[in-house]
């Protein structure tokens, strides 16, 4: 008998997950434990094993798609078995979900909307057979709009234009009779295009053939960020404060460590003077070290220092996060931070290396430009971008003289931190930037 296999609680608080890519094709065979698919969760992409052993007869869900906590993604039966000889269908028991079971402790099927879809594609092919083994003038029936216009999205539109489709003549396949790509480029290669073009129309368009634009599925990584920073920036009320701090000395004292820190195996750059700037200066202005509860109105003074490094790899950004970083010293800082890079560009973080962060720094001095406005990393309420130091001619002491110096740029919630305390808290990180003895004196 068939099984289905549900999406599963890959950590605590995630609610959903996207399905990356498929590592076993339908009709493969899957030993229990092997590797079945990659799924994303908060920017972490994660390799389920199958918990059952068989012919994998179905994927439920496709790649891109999201699937709730405890919905199904794939259909398990035996050699030999066929989809369509099940008439009914059980759960695999590792990962019922408790809030869907039903008293018998079974899960109930399939939802009414996944239960469609294959009525829907079926549907539709009689209409694309239809199409072929007609003339080109064969047309189908659009479901309208209640201003009588097809029911397409606008990118949907477009290529219809650019394919020549009229859109009243093609049968949507999504939900609601919705128009997809899909259904555009069926009709287009069945010849049901659209009203006659005059001649003219028809030879500019053969003289100078339209070429079509490349598009990239926003899937994975890349719609995981989309989606955090739309919320970020219609959630807080983002503003930016600039500073600059003389990091002469601290370079110098670099220069003098880089050595020991090397024979010690750490990395030595300047990001982890950052971390253990800002640190402190969070422990003295700790609204900067919260978030926003806006369900019960209140602000919430976070007494842990996790930093978060935006880091950038090839699938995007990630921001993972060094835990309690005021209880270490500026070597074990380096240490973790090259950690957590060489993790994040593997695509080896976990759940909890990307989670429960306070604050964000984003190191921009290494790509170059002169100053950037991060977005703030919801539901935090600040965070710091760092750029490149320069030597720049400076004036001290009624002198014209050369320093290394570097811009600070903060991005914080309104809401939360006025524009007054954000200036005090950059300038604390400036000052404690320009005197390395002092820098040291906090924490380990």
């Amino acid at each position: 008998m068939a099984v289905e296999l549900e999406m599963p609680e890959l950590a605590e608080s995630v609610v959903e997950g996207e399905i990356v890519k498929w590592l076993v094709k339908e009709g493969d065979m899957v030993e229990q434990d092997q590797l079945l698919v990659e799924v994303m969760t908060d920017k972490v992409t994660v390799e389920v094993p199958s918990p059952y052993a068989g012919i994998l007869l179905k994927q439920v869900a496709k790649e891109g798609e999201v699937v709730p906590i405890g919905k199904p993604i794939a259909i398990f039966g035996q050699p030999g078995e066929k989809l369509d000889d099940t008439t009914k269908l059980e759960h695999v028991t590792p990962h019922v979900q408790a809030s869907d079971a039903a008293p018998n402790g079974k899960v109930e099927s399939q939802p009414a909307a996944a239960a469609e879809a294959p009525k829907t594609a079926k549907a539709a092919e009689p209409s694309a057979k239809a199409a072929e083994s007609s003339a080109p003038v064969a047309r189908e029936a659009a479901d309208t709009s209640l201003a009588g216009k097809p029911l397409a999205a606008p990118a949907v539109r477009k290529l219809a234009r650019e394919l020549g489709v009229d859109l009243a003549a093609v049968r949507g396949s999504g939900e609601g009779g919705r128009i997809q790509r899909g259904d555009v480029e069926r009709v287009s290669k069945s010849g049901a295009a659209a009203p006659a073009a005059s001649s003219g129309a028809q030879r500019s368009q053969a003289a100078a053939p339209t070429a079509l634009p490349e598009r990239v599925p926003l899937r994975g990584l890349r719609r995981n960020i989309a989606q955090h920073m739309i919320h970020s920036k219609h959630t807080a009320a983002h503003t930016l404060q600039v500073d600059e701090a003389d990091m002469t000395e601290l370079v110098r004292w670099r220069t003098r460590s880089k050595e020991r820190a090397a024979e010690r195996g750490v990395k030595l750059t300047y990001l982890p003077f950052f971390v253990k700037a800002a640190t402190a200066a969070l422990k003295k202005y700790p609204f900067v070290n919260s978030s926003l509860d806006d369900a019960a109105g209140e602000i919430v003074l976070k007494k842990n220092y996790n930093i978060g490094i935006a880091t950038d790899t090839e699938a995007g950004l990630v921001v993972p996060v060094i835990h309690d970083a005021d209880q270490m010293s500026i070597f074990e800082l380096a240490r973790e931070i090259v950690n957590l890079a060489e993790k994040a560009r593997n695509g080896k973080l976990s759940h909890d290396d990307i989670t429960g962060g306070t604050f964000t720094i984003t190191n921009v001095g290494s790509v170059g430009g002169l100053l950037t406005f991060p977005v703030i990393n919801h539901p935090e309420v600040a965070i710091m971008g760092t750029h490149s130091i320069q030597e720049r001619p400076v004036v001290r002491d009624g002198q014209i003289v050369v320093r290394s110096m570097v811009y600070l740029s903060l991005a914080f919630d309104h809401r939360v931190v006025d524009g007054a305390l954000a200036a005090r808290f950059l300038r604390e990180i400036a000052d404690l930037l320009a005197a390395p003895e002092l820098l040291l004196m906090e924490g380990n």
